[in-house]
């Protein structure tokens, strides 16, 4: 049974179009939890990017074409988002999150390090979240890979670069909706300052990951499976440990549906993947909870 179309499929899908008719974007269906709505046809650890022909490769699946977006959102009648792909022909979009919560002010922030490096930074297109932050559009060169990262130019701005999407505005979340801020005479991207470009692909060491103690957790049922969603977990920079716990967890409960890992097994392992990565226990358990009722829920 095919799930009903809801206003927010249908305002998601309108403004999906219209992104990609009007600017040239290349969009996908998200969820409300701001993740890929359709699920990946392969098993983890596949290397395919959309070579195979089905839908479900994430961001590989973007496109600026009017009959592929209809049809990504007919497949993913649950998604309430769309995000837009970064890094693509014409734009090479590149997108600053500026977050303001849990005490850091990413806004504030990226004035301090516009005085510290003498950089104008021009009015562009700017994006509300429902979490009080912004998401600040710039172009990029047609030459240069902006790498996604999270806190590297400073506390609270997440870079969005190639590989990487921005939630579009018009797009539902579990926090609320996502709007457009900028002033109607203000809708255009401008290009990234020079100064700005140089500091989001400048090398920067990543601190060494605390080591994982509890040798069971890769004797747990599902082997490369379970240690594979793990790492994804233990990868996470401040900023995406909620996201990628959900997502890996999906994925996890999506095996254990199909009898490839066991569920309390897999639960167990993410658990304790994300103390390490230092997400409280009980956020980490209700995440992982979620999960499990997004997909064993329906598992009859």
């Amino acid at each position: 049974m095919q799930e009903p179309m809801t206003a927010d499929w249908h305002r998601a899908l309108d403004n999906a179009l219209q992104a990609a008719e009007l600017h040239g974007f290349h969009v996908i269906p998200l969820t409300v939890r701001k993740l890929p709505a359709i699920r990946s046809p392969h098993d983890k650890g596949h290397g395919c990017k959309g070579e195979c022909g089905q839908l479900g490769h994430g961001i590989h699946d973007a496109s600026s074409d009017p009959a592929r977006i209809r049809a990504m959102f007919e497949t993913a009648r649950h998604a309430t988002g769309y995000g837009i792909a970064c890094g693509r022909p014409p734009h090479h979009l590149i997108g600053l999150d500026l977050d303001r919560k849990n005490g850091v002010n990413g806004v504030w922030e990226l004035r301090k390090l516009a005085a510290q490096h003498d950089i104008s930074v021009p009015r562009t297109v700017v994006i509300s979240t429902p979490t009080g932050g912004f998401h600040a559009w710039w172009t990029g060169p047609a030459d240069v890979k902006v790498p996604n990262r999270a806190g590297h130019l400073a506390p609270g701005i997440d870079v969005r670069g190639s590989g990487g999407y921005l939630v579009g505005p018009g797009s539902r979340s579990i926090r609320g909706l996502y709007a457009l801020a900028s002033l109607d005479d203000e809708v255009i991207v401008r290009p990234v300052p020079a100064k700005l470009l140089q500091l989001m692909t400048a090398g920067k060491d990543r601190p060494a990951r605390p080591p994982m103690t509890d040798a069971k957790l890769h004797r747990a049922d599902g082997g490369r499976l379970l240690v594979g969603l793990v790492q994804f977990v233990l990868d996470s920079a401040q900023g995406q440990r909620n996201d990628r716990l959900f997502w890996a967890s999906c994925k996890a409960f999506e095996h254990a549906a199909a009898g490839r890992l066991d569920a309390d097994a897999a639960a167990a392992a993410l658990m304790r993947a994300a103390a390490v990565v230092g997400l409280p226990d009980s956020e980490a358990a209700a995440t992982i909870g979620s999960a499990r009722g997004e997909v064993l829920g329906a598992v009859k």
